[in-house]
């Protein structure tokens, strides 16, 4: 195992600190620790079964951790008495399943939680959607609906939902896995600008070519546990076999 040592500051938006989970009897991660600092962006690799989803999802407390301990945004993720709706105001998460509403309008998509999760107006609500969508070069999609956009678009468009409520990190799940490859494209296109904005996030990803182009640091996942972390060089110079085996199989 190799890291550049990393400690929990007091600027980081997103800590984990020895987490464990298991699913039955499978230890899915086994002793998980990383910090995110504001503005970073942190890319988590590995092998399918390696932890990374799992991990990305016990951020937002779509999983909960059996030990260890996790704090986001000043939100301590593993206390039972955890306000889910104040975490996930400060987290947006966006999967490689879009899981747009189908009978509601892009623009009806995104107004529904601003409006009911934090009672913003409907005019107010409206204008945000505007100028998420712009940011996603969808503006003038506001009306249609997800069957008449492609997956790309729709991909943008769940990326704009999860700006609308203004979060203070986001978090990626694979979601180019489900695009065909000249799609692809233009969702890392959208993410690479939140990147150059300052956006703080973490994301998995099997897109090695972009992961050396955005990720400050890259945390390799191999069965459960933080091989390898450090820069985005290791991804051309690996210290461990392991990794070495990964890149060179998975560029």
């Amino acid at each position: 195992m190799h890291s550049i040592t990393r400690t929990h500051s007091a600027s980081s938006v997103v800590a984990l600190s020895n987490v464990h989970k298991s699913f039955g009897a499978l230890k899915v991660l086994d002793g998980v620790s990383f910090a995110v600092d504001r503005g970073e962006v942190l890319v988590l690799i590995g092998r399918s079964g390696s932890g990374k989803s799992t991990a990305l999802r016990c951020i937002d407390r779509f999983e909960t951790i059996d030990r260890g301990e996790i704090v986001v945004c000043g939100h301590r993720v593993n206390d039972p008495k955890l306000d889910l709706r104040a975490l996930r105001q400060d987290v947006g998460i966006v999967f490689q399943s879009y899981n747009l509403f189908p009978h509601l309008t892009i623009e009806e998509n995104i107004t529904l939680a601003p409006c009911s999760v934090k009672g913003i107006s409907k005019v107010q609500a409206k204008e945000q959607a505007r100028r998420v969508l712009a940011q996603v070069g969808l503006e003038d999609k506001l009306h249609q609906y997800p069957e008449q956009l492609s997956g790309g678009q729709q991909q943008r468009a769940a990326i704009a939902r999860s700006l609308a409520m203004q979060p203070k990190v986001m978090l990626f799940d694979e979601v180019t896995s489900a695009l065909d490859p000249e799609l692809t494209g233009e969702v890392l296109k959208v993410i690479e600008a939140l990147a150059a904005d300052g956006m703080t996030m973490v994301m998995v990803t099997h897109e090695m070519g972009f992961a050396r182009g955005i990720a400050n640091r890259v945390v390799f996942m191999h069965r459960g546990k933080v091989h390898e972390t450090g820069p985005a060089a290791i991804l051309t110079s690996p210290a461990t076999p392991e990794l070495a085996q990964f890149v060179g199989t998975g560029l």
